[in-house]
């Protein structure tokens, strides 16, 4: 298991954020000094954005769904930036988000539909293969799609990545039946950090070109998951951070005779341990 969850800000969200706005900075694009930065979020990618702006001296402004735990919450406010709460799901912090950025001309960091942001969280891939050069299959959670797409493009000719979704945020997989991005309904345990309503325009193609399979896990196996990686090795995942971990607990993915399976426990950020 690669355990994303011990990054800074409780997920492997500091990848795509920071390379976003170092991208732009190296660029020449005025808008961070000018006018900071701008995020919409469940909660993960609005605290990664927060540290990153506060480490680089910019100001950040985070938009996040009035649903968003409370811990989430508090640890985007503890990196110094202003945060607004709206709406009911990602969708509507993601409009007003939009809708403000136009005002001030900040720069856009978009949750995992950016290409910067995608490369960024590809790393994760990059360092994964480092550690454990022999894995054959990874098992990577899915919301928006931006840590697959990433990590997929990475092991492309390597190692299959297998998305996993819950089953009650079935985003890409709708995508693939669709043949392109469509909108879903999202909810569950998990939809705080996987609730993206409709995947990336950037994030399909690359899923849909290098990703090994997608497979749905429900929530009970989440839960189990959960269960097992605090009772087992005391590491307290957020669904999301265990949904990875339930497709191969649950047997959504079954791994083939001789297959060394790596599973990437993406974020930490929970205010309450498994039941």
């Amino acid at each position: 298991m690669k355990l994303e969850l011990l990054q800074h800000t409780g997920s492997f969200k500091p990848r795509g954020a920071f390379n976003r706005i170092l991208a732009a900075q190296a660029g020449g694009d005025p808008a961070p000094a000018r006018a900071g930065v701008i995020a919409a979020s469940g909660g993960n990618h609005g605290a990664a954005v927060a540290f990153a702006a506060r480490a680089l001296g910019i100001a950040a402004e985070i938009y996040v769904p009035e649903a968003t735990p409370a811990a989430k919450r508090a640890r985007i406010e503890s990196y110094g930036a202003h945060l607004v709460a709206v709406g009911a799901d990602y969708a509507a912090a993601l409009a007003a988000c939009r809708a403000r950025q136009a005002e001030t001309g900040a720069l856009d960091v978009h949750a995992y539909d950016d290409p910067d942001v995608i490369a960024g969280q590809g790393t994760a891939g990059r360092a994964f293969e480092q550690d454990a050069p022999d894995l054959t299959h990874v098992l990577v959670a899915a919301g928006g799609g931006g840590l697959l797409a990433g990590v997929a493009a990475w092991y492309s000719g390597g190692a299959q990545v297998i998305g996993v979704e819950p089953e009650a945020c079935p985003t890409l997989h709708a995508a693939r039946a669709a043949g392109r991005p469509v909108p879903v309904q999202t909810g569950g345990i998990a939809a705080d950090s996987l609730g993206a309503r409709q995947a990336g325009a950037n994030v399909f193609p690359i899923v849909a070109a290098h990703a090994a399979a997608l497979v749905l896990v429900p929530d009970a196996a989440i839960e189990v998951a959960r269960r097992l990686l605090w009772d087992r090795i005391r590491v307290l995942a957020e669904p999301g951070g265990a949904t990875a971990l339930a497709a191969l607990l649950c047997g959504a993915f079954v791994p083939p005779e001789g297959a060394r399976v790596g599973v990437l426990v993406c974020g930490g950020n929970t205010g309450s341990l498994p039941e």
